[in-house]
């Protein structure tokens, strides 16, 4: 397990720096391709939702039930998996509404010629934007590492999916600073920084979780991964890829993302 730490921080690295993908990607762009937003948002939400009921919850009871019994084990894994949950529903609920990433902003939205009254709102709405990503992203940075360390296929796919859904989260941020300032080197600073949060995450369960990673505590913390990740795909990513939904697009996007996270299961099994 100790020799997929490196490769377990730079996908966690990878799928933070996405964020500032979709900062850079809201400079040159004055539109919002929305097809393949839709379709990319639904593809994340396929690969999360299938690796997490398929292979995460399936790795979380095989891990408990060896270490706790069938029927006690099997308890153990709902509960992780309902805790995950929880815990990114929690969060969610104190992030204030005007800078909840779960809001996806298209380009336009956001970039609607404020007036001078409406400048020192867009400063603010970016800096509570990139606080409330922050929040979320660290979870997920949590979820990344930990996969990838036990095992490194899975964290790939995992990085891959979080990376594709951090690329309008950074939009959310940078287009709003932006326009509030007119300035893109700090738009783009706030934007990665906010990215950040998914290695420090991945340091904060080097150094606080490593130590303790049994095979009781991995089972936990893989359920909660799982009720993590399909909490985040059905309340953020499905309902944004349908607010860009052309001609059922999004369905198409998830269903392709789960058949080429099975295909890849197989091929590395």
């Amino acid at each position: 397990m100790e020799g997929n730490l490196w490769i377990a921080f730079g996908l966690t690295l990878f799928a933070g720096l996405a964020t500032g993908i979709g900062s850079l990607l809201a400079f040159f762009t004055s539109r919002t391709n929305t097809k393949f937003l839709s379709a990319s948002l639904g593809f994340s939400a396929g690969v999360m939702i299938y690796v997490s009921l398929v292979e995460i919850f399936v790795k979380a009871k095989d891990a408990l039930t060896y270490e706790l019994g069938n029927t006690p084990g099997y308890w153990a894994t709902i509960a992780g998996f309902f805790g995950g949950m929880l815990l990114i529903a929690v969060i969610d609920r104190f992030i204030p509404s005007t800078g909840n990433p779960h809001e996806v902003k298209s380009v336009e939205d956001i970039g609607k010629g404020p007036t001078n009254d409406e400048y020192a709102r867009l400063k603010k709405m970016g800096v509570f934007t990139a606080l409330a990503i922050a929040i979320h992203n660290f979870p997920e940075g949590i979820a990344t590492f930990t996969s990838a360390l036990q095992d490194p296929t899975l964290g790939v796919a995992i990085a891959i999916a979080v990376a594709i859904h951090n690329i309008p989260e950074g939009i959310a941020v940078s287009v709003p600073m932006y326009f509030a300032t007119g300035d893109r080197k700090q738009a783009f600073k706030l934007s990665f920084l906010s990215g950040l949060a998914e290695p420090a995450g991945a340091v904060i369960a080097f150094l606080i979780l490593m130590p303790f990673l049994n095979g009781i505590m991995f089972g936990i913390i893989f359920a909660a991964v799982a009720g993590i990740m399909v909490f985040i795909s059905v309340d953020e990513l499905l309902p944004a890829a349908q607010k860009f939904d052309e001609a059922h697009l999004s369905i198409y996007g998830m269903i392709a993302g789960m058949a080429v996270m099975a295909i890849s299961l197989v091929l590395v099994s």
